[in-house]
Order: C-alpha cells, then structure tokens, then sequence
C-alpha cells in the first residue's frame, strides 16, 4: 500500500508544551495559551498538526530561545565562596573597555603602581608575568614585541592596581625606552643564568634607569631605584655562566637578587614578594596570598549602582582580577605624565627624553 506523501503527522500538545516547559524551566500559561492559538487541533482533542506548529508555532520556540539567551547573559552567579562568603554575585555583562580604578575614582594614586620588564630576548620574562598573572607556563617561544597587563586587588578594604609593562620591543629602540623607564615605579631586569651577555645587559640597563631617575628628579644623587633582579633558568642542568657572587659584586649589596624558575616556580614568589615590598603593596598582592577570581566577578562585588562598596561590603578574603582589556595608555599620555613630573621637581627644565 503506497503512503501518501500528504497526510498528515499528529503530536501529542502535551509533548509540545513539555518541551516548552524545559527550555523556560516553568509552566507559562501565555504561552501554552498563543501555542494552542496558532497551532490548528487535528481530530481528537489531544493531537497537534506538525505542519501548523512549523508555520505558527516556530516563532514561538525562537521568541523563547532568545529571551532564555538574554537571561543566560543578565544573570550569570558564579559563587565566590572563599571571597564572599557563598553570596550569588550577579555578573551582568562583560566589560566593554579596560579598567583603570584611578580614573575612576575607585582608589587613590598611591595604590596604583606600574612595574617595567626589561632584559634580553628568550630568558624568561613573559613565563615569570605568566606566573605573576597565575597562568601557565609556555613551553614554546615566541618573540614578544611589547605585553601590557593589568591586574587588581583587593586586600584589607582597599583596591590596589598593578601594570605590568613587558618593554622587550624597545630593546633597539632608545627614545622609547627610557621613556618606559621614566614612567616605571618599579623593575624587575630578567637575565639567564646560563646566558652571560644576557647579564651584561641588565648591568646596563640597571644604570640607564639610575640616570633616568637622576634626570627626572634633578638630582645627582637620587633614591636608589626600586629594582629586583631575576637570574633565571635555574631548573637548567647546564653549567652557569653567572655566579652569584658575580651577581652581588656587579649590582651591589642593596640590590634584590634571586634566582628563578619561571618552568617550575622556584624563586618566582620571593621576587613577587620583592617587588610587592619596594612598591608599598600589601604581602597579599603574591600570587599564593590572594584568590584569583573573573574581572565580571571583581566588578560585580566590587562596583555597585552608587559607585565604589566599602570594605565591609566587599570581599572578606584577598582577591584579585586579571583586565583582559587592559592595553598600554599611548606614548603621547606618558610623556605629559613624564613632562608633569619633571615640572614638579624641577620648574626651570624639562626632562629630556634622548
């Protein structure tokens, strides 16, 4: 007997109002109503017509789709149970520019310091940010021609704001460097311990930012320099090229020194420490003394309707936020900053750039 390629194919409602039910998570009755509106009853009372609901009842299931993915992106609540105490914090959207809790007015300028990588190419700056960020380690190299990251804290009822500024593309560039050197509150000069010309050049970038801090303050005998060296490559079974006593003869005694693995993490939380001490942050700001939590989550817990929460209100535990958007303020915005400072200590000269 030969089928005809007419007839019509009959659903149960209930099994179309099921499915209703499981894409809303509750029984609409504005729904099951406009679905038996638009969808013709075949014989029987309980049977649909699969080619009505295709005409009528399709914009229906689509109308649901996409108020459920409007839902899905208004009402994201991770729970951060170490950091608020098991509260549902409402993540809303993601953030459309970077962060920069000064211009905001969530901080203040002493809690907002920027921190200038320098050293010579493949001796482990972007794996130590890595860790610094709390990711991965990078078995492949790739050259890295500027990264500018961002991360904020907070400890202790206030919000601290950290730049991290790789300046490895102006290796071969002056000008450009020590401009990056004269915005830097602190540095961290990476070498290889295998490497020794890698170590020669952070001998001479350490004096380029002595000068530079002398130019800026006109002084000819400025604050010594907030600077930690990382010998690093320490995990390597190779003979070093650099001793330690080297190390300690060449930078002076006052100069921060520790050898690093950026591969396994050996030495990297003390350099943490280090700088964290010499910037005036809190201990917390080390990768192991605080949770690492989503820029949604810190905003969410952190900016409310009415602007910056109090320290009662916000997080109990240190935490902290990487800004994925975060990108360098352009060389025109550091130089005003740089011309600015050079003005305050000094009314008759400029700082000279070159």
């Amino acid at each position: 007997m030969e089928v005809n390629a007419t007839e019509k194919i009959y659903l149960p409602v209930d099994g179309i109002l099921e499915m209703f039910h499981s894409l809303t998570g509750r029984h609409d009755s504005d729904i099951t109503h406009s679905l038996l509106q638009g969808a013709a009853l075949a014989p029987g009372p309980q049977h649909l017509k699969v080619s009505n609901i295709s005409k009528t009842s399709m914009g229906i299931i689509k109308t649901v789709k996409g108020r459920l993915k409007q839902q899905e992106k208004g009402s994201v609540s991770p729970s951060i149970s170490s950091c608020s105490g098991n509260r549902q914090v409402s993540t809303d959207r993601p953030p459309k520019r970077s962060v920069d809790l000064l211009e905001l007015g969530l901080t203040k300028r002493r809690n907002c310091h920027r921190i200038v990588v320098l050293g010579a190419p493949k001796v482990g700056k972007t794996n130590i940010l890595l860790r610094f960020l709390g990711k991965d380690f990078e078995e492949q190299y790739e050259p890295t021609t500027e990264d500018f990251h961002r991360k904020l804290f907070h400890v202790g009822g206030e919000a601290y704001q950290m730049d991290l500024l790789d300046a490895a593309g102006e290796r071969d560039f002056p000008a450009k460097r020590r401009l990056s050197i004269l915005t830097g509150d602190t540095f961290l000069l990476v070498f290889s311990l295998d490497d020794r010309e890698s170590f020669d050049e952070v001998c001479v970038r350490l004096n380029e930012i002595k000068d530079a801090k002398a130019k800026l303050l006109n002084s000819k005998h400025p604050a010594r320099p907030r600077v930690v060296v990382c010998g690093n490559k320490a995990d390597i079974a190779a003979p070093r090229a650099v001793r330690r006593s080297e190390v300690t003869e060449a930078l002076g005694e006052d100069v921060a020194f520790f050898e690093t693995s950026a591969k396994d993490g050996a030495g990297t939380e003390a350099a943490f420490r280090a700088l964290a001490a010499l910037s005036g942050l809190p201990d917390e700001t080390s990768p192991s003394r605080h949770q690492l939590v989503s820029i949604l989550s810190y905003q969410a817990m952190r900016v409310g309707p009415r602007g910056w929460r109090g320290g009662s209100r916000g997080f109990g535990a240190p935490c902290a936020a990487v800004d994925p958007l975060a990108r360098r303020p352009s060389f025109t915005s550091d130089l005003r900053l740089v011309l600015k400072s050079s003005t305050k200590h000094n009314k008759h000269e400029r700082c000279q750039i070159q």
